[in-house]
């Protein structure tokens, strides 16, 4: 068997990310807008929590009336390239060293730069055979494709139906790539644990922790 990992709210709390980037861009709005950090950071949380990660710094800087281009772009920039400060759940690292003996792989969206950054930060390259970034192979071969499933499964030599995905979004996970005879496992946590999958979305099995995902899982998979 073959385990293949999401990366965002599976490996990691991805809120996590979002707060690192907050703080990196509220000291830089502290010094530029004349407000204390902290005021700005809570500002930033609130609106996203009420709006969504869209528009955050559009909003906060219109309500502040600082808005302007250049400002939204340089803060989307220091949100981008900061160096995060996020770590691995426990159940992950768990999770990760119970079936060292398999081969580990991890396929992720989101821009190829943000999305290394957040690979080095939690040293998970260390952990598994390789990482793939989708967008670093371009984005059509981002989720819901089967591009980068299918590499691995030459890779490794494997039938797909020995290949298992472990991800978050029923969205795009496992549409791709269950007609190709994947198996599939659904993790309910971060922003999409409470989103309901139709039948095409679904995952073969659902757990909320990785601690759930065991030998006698796989065993059911196969």
């Amino acid at each position: 068997m073959v385990l293949v990992f999401d990366l965002d709210d599976t490996l990691y709390n991805e809120v996590f990310y979002m707060q690192s980037g907050f703080k990196k861009v509220s000291k830089f709005l502290s010094e530029t807008v004349n407000l204390d950090y902290s005021i700005i950071y809570e500002d930033l949380l609130r609106i996203e929590s009420e709006h969504g990660r869209g528009q955050v710094f559009d909003l906060f800087l219109k309500k502040i009336n600082y808005y302007n281009g250049s400002l939204i772009t340089r803060c989307i920039s220091i949100y981008r390239l900061h160096e995060p400060h996020i770590t691995l759940n426990a159940d992950a690292i768990a999770c990760l060293n119970r079936f060292a003996h398999l081969p580990l792989y991890i396929v992720t969206d989101g821009n190829k730069v943000v999305q290394k950054k957040k690979v080095l930060a939690l040293g998970v390259d260390r952990l598994v055979k390789k990482v793939y970034i989708t967008h670093q192979y371009g984005v059509k071969y981002s989720k819901p494709s089967p591009y980068c499933f299918l590499n691995i499964a030459m890779r490794e030599k494997s039938d797909p139906k020995h290949v298992c995905y472990i991800a978050d979004n029923p969205k795009k996970d496992f549409i791709g790539i269950k007609p190709f005879g994947f198996k599939t496992i659904r993790i309910s946590q971060g922003m999409f644990k409470d989103m309901k999958a139709n039948e095409g979305q679904k995952a073969h099995y659902d757990i909320k922790t990785l601690n759930e995902l065991d030998h006698i899982l796989l065993r059911k998979l196969l």
